[in-house]
């Protein structure tokens, strides 16, 4: 059997989705990501699974999308070996549901892309480009270093979304009291590491609209199954 991961939001998003699924689907509610009395049927990370996190078409499957019927195909937007997602699934209401989870602030700041081969660096560029001109017309913000993660998991959004019409949720997941990786202990300093990220890239403070979501939970409610591995 797989033991869970030794710390940080991978551990804590692996607990959440294998054995505290309500506390999570609570989390989603309270961000407007999940509709009251629905829930989601988890695809990864499950322990029965090695807690396996999936990319690319893998991921699309996970959260219920059939990868052949999409009128943009994910070739044409971004080159294989795109993000690697902390979690997907789909919920019961039929919207595809992606997770980004963080457990403390320094994980927003991430490297630019590693791609080497030119044709793929400049996709990735385009499809950034159109990605921003989507959420926020009027930026001129570089989308790359230092929040390259973040900006690359909008895209992916906005592709699935906008570009292929999908019902698709993308939630930013983040962790309270992760006092192991000195994370923040309230939403409070969540929300303002998030709001300078969004000046930042020059994005509105609240993107819900286009069906991106904030979500807060607590380690503190999954500590009672930390120990068991």
């Amino acid at each position: 059997m797989a033991s869970l991961a030794s710390k940080g939001s991978q551990r804590w998003l692996q607990l959440a989705v294998n054995r505290k699924q309500e506390l999570l689907a609570e989390a989603l509610r309270n961000s407007g990501a999940l509709a009251l009395g629905a829930s989601v049927s988890w695809a990864a990370p499950l322990e029965r699974h090695g807690y396996a996190e999936h990319r690319d078409e893998a991921a699309l499957v996970g959260a219920g999308i059939e990868p052949a019927r999409l009128k943009v195909p994910l070739s044409a937007f971004w080159p294989k070996g795109g993000p690697r997602w902390d979690a997907e699934g789909k919920s019961s209401d039929g919207a595809a549901i992606f997770v980004e989870a963080k457990s403390h602030i320094s994980e927003l700041n991430s490297n630019p892309t590693g791609a080497r081969d030119p044709k793929a660096a400049a996709l990735i560029r385009r499809s950034l480009q159109r990605a921003r001109k989507h959420y926020a017309r009027a930026a001129t913000a570089g989308w790359g270093h230092p929040f390259y993660q973040y900006v690359n998991r909008l895209a992916h959004h906005y592709w699935l979304a906008k570009l292929n019409g999908q019902k698709s949720r993308l939630v930013f997941l983040y962790f309270l009291n992760d006092h192991d990786m000195g994370g923040p202990s309230s939403v409070q300093e969540w929300k303002a590491a998030i709001e300078v990220l969004h000046l930042a890239l020059g994005l509105p403070g609240n993107i819900s609209r286009f069906g991106v979501f904030d979500a807060f939970l607590d380690v503190r409610t999954l500590r009672a199954d930390a120990a068991v591995a």
